[in-house]
């Protein structure tokens, strides 16, 4: 098995990795955060991929694209997963699912689970919470039954929530930025993968290649990175407003 994410909060990770230890211990781990796929990697016949991916306003990362590229599947079983900060997955699921199934995978699940949102982390703060683990748990055996259902001459269908064509790309208009607490450790600048934070300015953050995937928050030893300033604030509270009710996972089967 292959498990394959990009989760620059972390939780994207949690929940691949525990979809993926409910169908088979072990498997071949590539985090894209750490190092993006520069090279075809091919996945077995028989062998598993797992693949989870945040949403970004909608979508999955764009720059997670090149990466997922190099997937290459042999008619091989696979999960598809995206995470989102319990607003709305929109059609990362469904875009996700697509670009492996034209890579030669045959996805035999997809699933869309809750948590904390990156840029409002006051939203779903608690997720993904034990229901939610419940449900990834469950999802993974699912997925691990099927995988042996369907054979090339009866590849089976599966149908996924979302719209074609996809909804455009969105950007935050927020960016993270250091305070004075700032000790200048180059944690931030060395996690960032746009590279968009200057070791030698390290409070500020390039704001035409910034992701707003708030990493650079997540490893920041002393607190000083975050979301700053009076709009930020105004569109968290709306946000929160918006965005309180308890979303449930989604999850999707091939037939």
């Amino acid at each position: 098995m292959k498990v394959v994410y990009f989760s620059p909060n972390d939780t994207t990770r949690r929940v691949t990795q525990a979809a993926a230890a409910a169908m088979e211990p072990g498997g071949e781990q590539v985090d894209l955060l750490k190092a993006p796929l520069t090279a075809d990697l091919s996945v077995g016949e028989e062998e598993m991929l797992v693949v989870g991916m945040p949403v970004y306003a909608g979508r999955i990362p764009g720059l997670c694209l090149s990466s997922l590229a190099h997937l290459k599947g042999n008619g091989s079983p696979a999960a598809a997963i995206v995470v989102y900060g319990n607003r709305d997955y929109d059609d990362a699921l469904l875009e996700l699912t697509d670009l492996l199934e034209a890579q030669g995978f045959r996805v035999v699940g997809a699933g869309a689970f809750i948590a904390r949102h990156s840029i409002f982390p006051t939203v779903a703060a608690d997720r993904p919470d034990e229901k939610d683990m419940e449900a990834i748990a469950a999802f993974g055996r699912e997925c691990q039954a099927r995988r042996g259902l369907f054979s090339e001459g009866h590849p089976g269908e599966i149908l996924v929530k979302g719209s074609r064509p996809y909804k455009k790309p969105g950007a935050s208009s927020f960016r993270p930025s250091g305070d004075r607490t700032c000790t200048a450790c180059g944690a931030c600048a060395a996690v960032c993968p746009t590279k968009s934070i200057d070791p030698a300015t390290p409070t500020k953050t390039r704001e035409d290649t910034c992701l707003a995937c708030a990493a650079c928050i997540r490893v920041c030893p002393t607190g000083s990175r975050a979301f700053r300033g009076v709009a930020y604030q105004t569109a968290r509270k709306a946000f929160e407003i918006k965005c309180a009710a308890y979303r449930l996972p989604e999850a999707f089967y091939r037939a």
